[in-house]
């Protein structure tokens, strides 16, 4: 972990997203960007929703000074990586960091479906985005974890930003380039690529 004098893991306590901690806690937002707009609808709407169709699970952290306040969100759901559809080079490239024997047409991974900071707790030296990806790093590889997991995958906005921290933080694209991603997505050349495809190896840890 980058050095800070923020450490989320004992400065805050995480637990599930409720309905019940949203109305107990101040307003989270991440900011009035675009981007950040969709966030923070996600999780003040739609996440509820997610959870009760069981397709994606949110969790948050909190202070645990007195008023409690949101610091960060994020939501998983299962996911994997299937090599039958990608580019040739690119499947060769996962599979070549997994031995023989092992590879397949498809390998477990968990999704990060969103992670937003509030904008209180956003930058000043305190990672606190960072610090959610390494402990979501650590709870897949820990010898606890209940089901086998190769990869964290998130969908990046394609934004300068949002790609750079996910890249400082060992995320790489899957599609090597727009145009290889636009084809896998079937997506029209006249269309803007919204979002991109990066993963990140657990067994690097």
């Amino acid at each position: 972990m980058k050095n800070t004098t923020f450490v989320l893991a004992e400065q805050c306590i995480m637990k599930p997203f409720t309905e019940e901690i949203k109305n107990a806690c101040d307003s989270f937002s991440c900011g009035n960007g675009k981007i950040e707009q969709d966030l923070n609808d996600f999780f003040v709407n739609d996440s509820f929703l997610y959870r009760e169709e069981l397709l994606g699970k949110t969790y948050c952290w909190l202070t645990k000074e007195s008023p409690r306040k949101l610091v960060g969100l994020f939501t998983i759901s299962n996911d994997s990586i299937k090599t039958t559809y990608l580019e040739r080079s690119t499947s060769n490239r996962l599979n070549r960091h997994i031995s023989n024997s092992k590879r397949g047409r498809s390998y477990p991974a968990v999704l990060i479906g969103r992670l937003g900071v509030d904008e209180k707790f956003q930058g000043h030296g305190r990672f606190v985005g960072t610090q959610i990806l390494d402990i979501l790093k650590d709870w897949f590889t820990d010898e606890n974890n209940k089901t086998g997991c190769r990869f964290i995958v998130v969908d990046a906005h394609n934004h300068p930003r949002t790609i750079k921290f996910y890249e400082q933080n060992g995320f790489k694209f899957l599609h090597k380039t727009e145009e290889e991603e636009r084809q896998y997505y079937h997506i029209r050349e006249d269309e803007p690529i919204l979002t991109r495809l990066m993963y990140f190896d657990l067994k690097n840890l």
